[in-house]
């Protein structure tokens, strides 16, 4: 290999050495050779020692007498911090990156910029270990590379202000993730409903309206919150709640235990006496309501019933709800936790290696309780796994779920997210966080994450959070932070060999994210659309759906060139499921299966 050219890359020698830090001074020269020769914050410059090349990142540039006249000479200064260095083999030829510094530079020794020799090796990973996603800002043609083991394995978190592309970077780091390892298994939570565009090949989507997580899924304090609140006089009804609950789970066992034949039930190993308010069996929210009108009759209890009227009361305004029919709405309860956890955590894969829940158009007051239960299901899962199959659980918009404040957001999640964050790694259990403002995520989670993709942050405070988290060698890089273009990012941690700004790659049009920032010109220059869009709006916010031709409420509509006009459905095919409606409605409540609440019967009727 023929060495670089030291002669068109000497920037300076050295005059100053304080432990990491170094100072350079640039060589003198005329001012045009001096400007061509000062490097830019950031750059990576070398310095040889006898044993290894020695790697430092400028930190600082100055010049402590400038002169007054464009063509005087003047002593210009370049701060570096080193960061680590290539060890030579027998032939004296650089091999592979390691950080720290072994030997240190002396005063007087010649600095050069780094060649893009030095710059592969440094920031060079083993191909079949990272991925590519993007370029140094130093040189194009040197790939940023993450090391895909160290970015998940030890939690990451991409950071940055509305419109920097944090949503395009997410669709890009877990596309090329998912390209080199299609068995994979992410969790993505979708707060704005606009990731399914982005991996529509490759995603089960997981909307409101084809969702099932059964409210017997819930822990104690998640259930809480659905049927209590923190509404006043809040104990006796959580006491109420306490009792209840674990006699529905043994209703339940007891049902089904009969209808099973003596052979399976003599394999089941969960035994009555184990059964508590937060053990994952199945129960009957009819269960439930029938036990609460036996203590509403009995007349021991004639003073104390405003707990149970208070429960029953909301228990069934939510039956009725078709906002929550995602989780109360089914006809029958059966045990199908395998196959809840089989949807969300892609078991098998089936060619989608990732999951998206969308969580917009869910009921505001229960998203926090969701983000609970899925948090909660991943950790569990993990352990009892014992990490036999790594998931990454991806969660946009951490600072709702996660915020600093400890009076606001859900404890719960705060505590199911924050148990990842901590522990989740010895389970192959890994973490993603994306916030716009760090500075309201809860430190405790931010500190977790050992790679770190900053875009643009303007504001200070966000600022100070990252700076007391990075290493002095890459500090200076921060005060890029407020600068920085669409798609340009601070990187630093495991899963990058250095320090360092990157340009992200641009992924196709179709695998964008449906994250633009809208065009208002564009919109207010086109005339209004037709008289039907008002009402399609309408119906969207009734039904509490985004898919208003579901809904019972729908239209008629003219078919659309490339659908084939739908014939009239027949009295016969109006009639026939609120005949079988009729029929489950009738069936005893020791029949094993739920009555049918309003929110069953519209989904009935829509399908």
């Amino acid at each position: 290999m023929t060495s670089p050219d030291k002669t068109t890359s000497r920037i300076g020698r050295i005059v100053a050495v304080t432990g990491a830090h170094a100072v350079i001074l640039i060589d003198g020269g005329s001012d045009a050779d001096a400007r061509a020769k000062t490097p830019e914050i950031g750059t990576l410059l070398r310095v040889d020692t006898p044993r290894t090349i020695s790697l430092c990142i400028v930190s600082a540039l100055s010049s402590p007498m400038p002169s007054h006249m464009p063509d005087e000479p003047e002593t210009r200064i370049i701060e570096v911090e080193f960061l680590g260095e290539l060890p030579r083999d027998e032939r004296g030829e650089p091999m592979h990156f390691r950080r720290g510094v072994s030997c240190y530079p002396s005063l007087g020794d010649t600095v050069f910029r780094a060649s893009k020799h030095e710059l592969a090796k440094a920031y060079a990973y083993h191909t079949d270990m990272a991925i590519r996603v993007g370029h140094i800002t130093q040189d194009e043609a040197i790939p940023a590379m993450v090391k895909v083991d160290d970015l998940l394995g030890k939690h990451f978190a991409i950071l940055g202000t509305t419109g920097t592309g944090k949503s395009c970077t997410v669709a890009l780091l877990l596309r090329r993730i998912l390209e080199k390892n299609p068995q994979g298994h992410v969790l993505l939570l979708d707060v704005h409903r606009e990731y399914a565009h982005a991996f529509r090949d490759i995603a089960e989507v997981i909307s409101p309206a084809n969702m099932n997580l059964p409210f017997w899924l819930l822990n104690f304090e998640e259930i809480v919150e659905i049927l209590i609140g923190q509404q006043p006089n809040r104990e006796a009804d959580v006491e109420v709640l306490r009792e209840l609950i674990p006699i529905a789970k043994l209703r339940f066992m007891n049902n089904q235990r009969r209808e099973r034949p003596a052979l399976q039930r003599a394999r089941e190993q969960i035994e009555p006496s184990s059964i508590g308010v937060d053990t994952p069996v199945p129960y009957r929210s009819s269960d439930l309501i029938g036990l609460l009108d036996e203590h509403l009759g009995k007349l021991e209890l004639r003073g104390e019933l405003a707990p149970y009227k208070r429960l029953k009361s909301r228990l069934e305004a939510i039956n009725r709800d078709s906002r929550y029919a995602f989780m109360f709405g089914s006809l029958t309860v059966q045990d199908t936790m395998s196959q809840v956890l089989s949807r969300l955590f892609r078991i098998p894969v089936n060619g989608k290696p990732i999951a998206i829940l969308e969580l917009g158009g869910l009921p505001s007051e229960i998203i926090n309780v969701v983000v609970s239960v899925l948090a909660r299901l991943a950790f569990d899962f993990g352990v009892w796994s014992a990490g036999r199959i790594p998931i990454t659980f991806v969660c946009e918009e951490a600072h709702r779920y996660v915020p600093v404040d400890k009076t606001l957001g859900f404890e719960p999640t705060k505590r199911s997210i924050s148990r990842i964050a901590k522990e989740g790694r010895k389970y192959g259990i890994s973490l993603c966080i994306v916030s716009q403002r760090p500075a309201e995520l809860d430190a405790t989670i931010l500190s977790q994450c050992n790679t770190i993709f900053s875009m643009r942050l303007a504001n200070e405070r966000d600022q100070e959070i990252l700076r007391a988290g990075i290493s002095d060698a890459a500090s200076s890089l921060l005060d890029f932070m407020p600068t920085m273009g669409t798609g340009e990012a601070i990187t630093f941690g495991e899963g990058v060999a250095l320090p360092t700004r990157i340009k992200f790659d641009t992924l196709p049009a179709d695998e964008w994210p449906m994250s633009n920032t809208a065009s208002v010109t564009g919109s207010w220059a086109r005339e209004m659309p037709e008289d039907g869009f008002l009402q399609d709006i309408v119906l969207r916010w009734r039904a509490q759906s985004f898919a208003p031709e579901g809904t019972v409420f729908d239209m008629p509509q003219q078919a659309t060139f490339g659908q084939q006009q739908q014939t009239s459905p027949t009295a016969a095919d109006l009639t026939a499921p609120l005949r079988r409606l009729s029929a489950a409605a009738n069936r005893p409540v020791g029949s094993g299966e739920e009555r049918p609440s309003l929110a069953s019967l519209i989904r009935q009727i829509k399908s």
